[in-house]
């Protein structure tokens, strides 16, 4: 866009139209529990959500030097 006006033009990304959820996605049948899974389908991701255990493990045994 800058290149077609000659600079005179600047792009700007505002996000007006977002609202904070007060469900917890953690909770299973709740609205950001929903949310969560239907972005994971459309990813391709598995439906559940990894257990944050599995990762406590990683990072622990990678800062043991």
């Amino acid at each position: 866009m800058r290149a077609s006006t000659l600079g005179q033009a600047f792009p700007q990304c505002v996000f007006d139209h977002w609202e904070m959820m007060m469900s917890d996605p953690l909770e299973a049948g709740s609205q950001a529990s929903q949310l969560v899974t239907d972005i994971r389908k459309r990813k391709g991701l598995k439906e559940q959500m990894t257990p944050l255990s599995e990762f406590e493990e990683k990072l622990s045994v990678s800062t043991k030097c």
